[in-house]
């Protein structure tokens, strides 16, 4: 007899626990929201823009079992990350995991020579400014709580740097820096943790014109594991960082790229 089909099975790292995620309408965002609500999580999910993407996060998060609740901000204004703070605490009673996943890329600059000065603006202030204003929001509200973790995401781009987008190597770099400054700040009551995923094949990337003449072979070539995931492949990943498991983690930067990076003795 063929062996039933059987549904994926989960580890329930987040039973009663509410797990807030940025930029949760798409993408690697996205995957995470969905993946905490596997792991028995209630998600906040954050968007900007992408309101359609949110409700489908939402309407997979309760297909999951869970409970979704939608937020919108724009993380480069304080005031608004304030009230997304104040509704993600609201919004089940409290908020133990907050996931900061917003970022720009650049990702329709090919080249440094295309750089502009807006462009620069925008991805400091989305990565770098929006990320430390989340973190002040999100973990201050968590030490008075009395416990909590904040996961940023960051990227292995800081390893080779950018000739693509410097401006977008120098964000990633300075979100180090912040997670280091706040996980001393916040102990020993909430951790802060960089999870930095290498290169994934979300369907932004595969959109992307490089992507599409060569560059997902070059890089597939160049990775020992032999392959670039999709975000649901490390998502779970991200989320160990708040589990108790990594109890003894704060100030760290966590890599999973498929060996890409490794660094030599």
């Amino acid at each position: 007899m063929a062996d039933e089909q059987r549904a994926p099975s989960f580890p329930q790292r987040f039973t009663g626990k509410t797990v807030l995620v940025t930029g949760a309408g798409t993408g690697f965002g996205a995957e995470i929201a969905v993946r905490a609500a596997q792991e028995g999580a209630r998600v906040v999910v954050h968007y900007n823009r992408s309101r359609e993407g949110a409700e489908d996060t939402a309407k997979r998060i309760e297909q999951a079992g869970s409970e979704a609740a939608l937020v919108q901000a724009d993380i480069t204004s304080w005031d608004e990350i304030r009230a997304l703070a104040d509704a993600a605490f609201s919004a089940f009673g409290g908020l133990d995991v907050a996931v900061n996943n917003v970022g720009d890329v650049a990702r329709d600059q090919m080249s440094w020579r295309d750089i502009t000065e807006e462009s620069i603006d925008h991805v400091l202030a989305v990565d770098v400014k929006g990320t430390l204003l989340c973190t002040q929001e999100f973990g201050s509200r968590m030490v008075e709580a009395g416990g909590g973790c904040v996961i940023n995401i960051g990227s292995t781009v800081i390893v080779r740097g950018s000739a693509r987008a410097p401006q977008y190597a120098a964000a990633k770099y300075g979100i180090l820096g912040i997670t280091k400054s706040y996980a001393q700040a916040f102990a020993p009551t909430v951790r802060v943790n960089t999870f930095a995923p290498g290169f994934i094949e979300t369907q932004a990337t595969r959109s992307r014109q490089d992507w599409k003449s060569g560059r997902a072979e070059q890089l597939r070539s160049m990775t020992p594991m032999g392959r670039i995931p999709g975000p649901a492949e490390v998502a779970g990943t991200a989320l160990f960082l708040a589990t108790p498991d990594a109890s003894h983690m704060t100030g760290a930067y966590m890599v999973a790229d498929g060996g890409y990076n490794m660094v030599g003795a």
